[in-house]
């Protein structure tokens, strides 16, 4: 096995890594901000010098810096498409840079392959939580570098080895021979975490790990950060919750288009808004749009009665308007998702009946809901939602085919028209619609779902995590759009782990916890205090 090349620095280009403020609030951005040191004389772990990335028709990375000090977070932020993906794929060794260089301890070194990078004690959690659920939390944390002596593996050693690290990040009460699949989606991301301490990881890099959490758990991975931190691990944090960018960062580095556009920026002393404008070029406001009253006589789109999926969840009922807005708040693995999931048809319902505009659907029939004019956007948009080696034309037109077809046959040109007026209309980048849709950013993911059921006309949109691993100017486009939607009298029911979007975005709000609603009413009569404490009150009961 090849290991990480290390040789002396090259004599390339080299870029000097920044620390600057913007101005205070009120001041200008400009466009691109050098820095000066850090005043806190931490030693520079991981340096990224003019990392250019290029691939077919697209340039990812087009002359990246990035420093990273020992004992800090340093954020990373930036739109959906501004590179940070490809950015840490190249750290991680599953890229290989074009140009640039890559210094570990100021010696320049090559990452052939992930090995290599863990090798050097850099290590990545993906977004997609990447374990395997038939192996127990052991067997994932060694897999590939299995514990072995004379020829044979040391399972108790491994164990042991485990539990010490499960121990270190607060969850001691885990087994390390209890198989992953069994683990909650935060339980999997313990499992991530301790893999990487299982490489003696100094670099940890974590791209969006909040996404699958409730607010309980946030926090304790952010006691588990500082205590990494402490420690003299460095941390660089990918998240488009900026909010938890002042919780946890110590500094951050913002891309655009694929560039650097600032970085060693202190978190104390950069405002949001100058943040949003480095990342988007301009102003963003992405507060949720005030929205009209649904008129007292508004028909009733959707209506649910009594549904129930065998012990997920029980007696569930609501009804949702033309131009309403319904909300499930609640933790993750209440059975928010399940629910609309059985309404969607994906799951069989065990009970309970689901109508749309007064007509029945049958139990666990997509092609009734969506003959019907009900469109489902998954929480797992990779898994569940898109055909990722399929063009962006095909994923957009494909609850419509019957529209595009001719004589049995698929009119693909008929299929990039209706594809390229959602592309242009939603803004998807790029706006090529032969591209394969693995290729997009999360948010342009998300975008072209929304356009598949746009293109089909759908009368009742489900929406689950709408804007999960979506950027600021994104987030903004899908609020507007569903303001869009409910004014030409659409009706959609929206499930999201942000309190307070669930209540920003709903008329009506439903709190959902251990697959029981426990509360049913307007949204402005519950703040996010009194959902939390319904769902803490549920849980208990």
């Amino acid at each position: 096995m090849v290991n990480a090349d290390r040789h002396e620095p090259g004599t390339g280009p080299r870029y000097g890594t920044a620390d600057a403020a913007l101005p205070a609030e009120g001041g200008r951005a400009d466009a691109t901000t050098d820095a000066v040191a850090a005043s806190d004389g931490a030693p520079v772990l991981l340096r990224m010098q003019g990392i250019v990335k290029q691939f077919p028709g697209a340039r990812a990375l087009d002359g990246v810096d990035l420093e990273v000090r020992a004992g800090e977070v340093h954020c990373l932020l930036g739109q959906n498409g501004a590179g940070k993906s490809t950015l840490i794929k190249v750290l991680a060794g599953a890229h290989q840079p074009d140009e640039g260089e890559i210094l570990v301890d100021g010696e320049v070194v090559t990452l052939p392959h992930p090995v290599a990078a863990l090798r050097l004690g850099i290590a990545t959690m993906y977004q997609e939580l990447d374990v395997v659920d038939g192996l127990s939390i052991a067997e994932n944390l060694y897999l590939g570098h299995e514990l072995a002596s004379g020829g044979f593996t040391q399972r108790r050693a491994a164990a042991a080895r485990t539990r010490e690290i499960l121990q270190r990040l607060g969850h001691g009460d885990l087994s390390p021979h209890r198989e992953v699949g069994s683990l909650s989606a935060a339980g999997k991301q313990v499992v991530q975490l301790a893999r990487a301490l299982s490489h003696d990881a100094r670099v940890i890099v974590m791209d969006e790990p909040s996404a699958v959490l409730d607010s309980e758990e946030v926090a304790n991975l952010f006691r588990v950060v500082r205590d990494l931190t402490a420690r003299g691990v460095a941390i660089v944090y990918i998240s488009h919750r900026l909010e938890e960018i002042r919780q946890i960062g110590d500094r951050i580095t913002v891309l655009k288009d694929g560039r650097t556009v600032a970085t060693g920026l202190q978190v104390a002393d950069t405002p949001t808004a100058d943040l949003i404008r480095l990342m988007t070029g301009r102003s963003v406001e992405y507060a949720i749009p005030r929205r009209p009253a649904v008129p007292d006589d508004a028909p009733t789109l959707l209506s649910v009665r009594g549904l129930g999926l065998g012990r997920t969840f029980s007696d569930v009922s609501f009804d949702v308007r033309a131009g309403e807005v319904v909300g499930l708040a609640g933790l993750v693995g209440s059975g928010r998702s399940e629910i609309l999931e059985t309404v969607f048809g994906a799951r069989k319902a065990t009970a309970g009946t689901v109508e749309v505009e007064r007509r029945a659907l049958r139990p666990g029939s997509v092609g009734d809901a969506v003959a019907a004019g009900i469109g489902l956007c998954p929480e797992e948009r990779k898994s569940q939602g898109l055909l990722l080696d399929e063009p962006l034309y095909r994923n957009i037109t494909l609850s419509t085919f019957a529209r595009t077809a001719n004589a049995s046959f698929l009119d693909e040109a008929a299929e990039r028209r209706a594809a390229r007026e959602q592309v242009t209309a939603l803004d998807v980048r790029p706006a090529d619609v032969d591209r394969e849709a693995r290729t997009l950013s999360g948010g342009n993911q998300q975008k072209v779902l929304l356009a598949r059921w746009l293109v089909h006309g759908c009368r009742v949109l489900l929406l689950d995590e709408p804007t999960r691993g979506v950027d600021v100017g994104a987030r903004a486009e899908i609020y507007a759009l569903v303001a869009e939607l409910t004014a030409r009298g659409n009706a959609v029911v929206v499930v999201s782990s942000e309190i307070d979007e669930v209540l920003g975005l709903a008329d009506h709000v439903l709190v959902v916890s251990e697959g029981r609603v426990v509360h049913t009413g307007p949204a402005s009569d519950i703040d996010e205090h009194r959902v939390l404490d319904l769902v803490m009150e549920g849980s208990a009961a």
